[in-house]
């Protein structure tokens, strides 16, 4: 591990560090992505601010500081035609036998802010 993030870092500077590591990870998204990414961000934290934010393979993540809740990357991670927002197997968003996980995003308006809120809101509960 480096200086920077080695075993004895103080737990508010890991914190700044990994968010500080989100923003950059947003900020070199492709424009269009980049704005759903900041809503994505900012609606995340202020539906579940327990959540802390962190990289994940190179995407922003969101953990219950143990395990990823949610993540969400842009379409030039893999050239698709839509961004990502998914949720992995620690969310709490079970329906019956099955339920979906993971999302395609094109825009974000109020009506998906409004299910995204709902769904971190949800997965956290």
């Amino acid at each position: 591990m480096t200086a920077e993030r080695g075993p004895n870092m103080p737990a508010s500077d890991k914190k700044k560090s990994d968010e500080e590591a989100v923003i950059k990870a947003i900020a070199d998204m492709p424009e269009s992505d980049r704005a759903i990414g900041e809503r994505l961000h900012a609606l995340i934290l202020a539906n579940a601010p327990e959540l802390l934010p962190r990289t994940w393979y190179g995407m922003p993540a969101y953990s219950d500081g143990n395990k990823i809740v949610c993540y969400f990357r842009s379409r030039k991670k893999f050239g698709e035609r839509f961004m990502t927002f998914g949720f992995n197997d620690v969310a709490k968003l079970d329906e019956g036998h099955m339920w979906p996980i993971v999302y395609a995003i094109t825009e974000l308006n109020a009506n998906e802010e409004t299910k995204v809120a709902e769904l971190v809101k949800k997965a956290v509960s």
